[in-house]
């Protein structure tokens, strides 16, 4: 079982809880807490429910498409810390009372100050994304919630180097599908008929400058740290390479919603 918090943000409040509680209750989740207020955004819904993990993509998915919902959030739920212990008891008699000593550790827990060695990237499973990138091609562009699914099962270690792979792979399909026969054009002009376009079939895409938006990436707020868009940095790669070459531009995310800005931003050096 998992514990899951939605936010949902809606145009409407009168029959908001009832009618995605309803669906909530319908994929085998249980209403475990919400509350309701009003926002410069709209009326938000933030729900905590709990049920079983195989049927969290399917609810998240009609949630996310329901026609009240205009935008929609799903993170792992952690409630408060426990309380701490209880004070050790009174002296008694004029003796001070000790707790027995603890036995020894094979492994000790590092003190406060140790800081874990940062992790290495682990190889990326080549055999698991070739079997994949199939599956994506039938389903494009309906996968996001595919490679949602992915990023949870992934190895923190395996995340980003996976993702960011099969968006190059993705992007470069895409390009070559779509794009490849138009003539060589300048790198900005690469971003706007073929980075844009491309974007707008997954996510909310906006181009300001030389900047590209996106408003509503799935790949925020599900538990990692520091930038995370990391599929949709390789597709954009991939979609660019085929008309600079791979090493001929670099993406970067330079803001990301999962940081707090308002929308995660991917800007283009040649």
């Amino acid at each position: 079982m998992v514990d899951v918090e939605f936010r949902v943000v809606s145009d409407r409040r009168d029959g908001l809880l009832l009618a995605l509680g309803q669906v909530v209750i319908a994929n085998g989740f249980t209403l475990l807490r919400q509350r309701m207020l009003n926002s410069e955004e709209g009326v938000v819904l933030v729900m905590v429910v709990r049920g079983p993990a195989e049927a969290l993509l399917m609810l998240e998915e009609r949630l996310g498409t329901h026609h009240l919902v205009q935008s929609f959030e799903a993170s792992p739920y952690e409630p408060a810390p426990a309380a701490a212990p209880a004070p050790a008891p009174a002296a008694r008699n004029g003796a001070p009372t000790h707790a027995p000593a603890a036995a020894p550790s094979a492994n000790p827990a590092p003190p406060a100050s140790y800081a874990p060695p940062a992790a290495t990237a682990a190889p990326i499973d080549t055999q698991r994304v070739e079997t994949l990138l199939p599956q994506l091609a039938r389903n494009y562009p309906n996968i996001l919630l595919q490679l949602v699914a992915l990023e949870r099962e992934l190895p923190p270690t395996q995340r980003e180097a996976t993702l960011r792979y099969i968006g190059q792979r993705v992007g470069a399909w895409v390009y070559k599908r779509d794009f490849a026969l138009g003539g060589q054009l300048p790198l900005a002009d690469s971003v706007r008929r073929i980075a844009l376009p491309a974007m707008r079939q997954l996510v909310q895409a906006e181009l300001h400058e030389d900047v590209l938006k996106v408003r509503n990436s799935p790949f925020c707020h599900r538990g990692e740290t520091g930038e995370c868009c990391h599929f949709l940095r390789g597709m954009l790669g991939g979609l660019l390479e085929g008309q600079h070459g791979a090493d001929g531009v670099r993406v970067v995310e330079s803001q990301c919603r999962n940081t707090g800005a308002e929308s995660c931003r991917f800007e283009f050096e040649a």
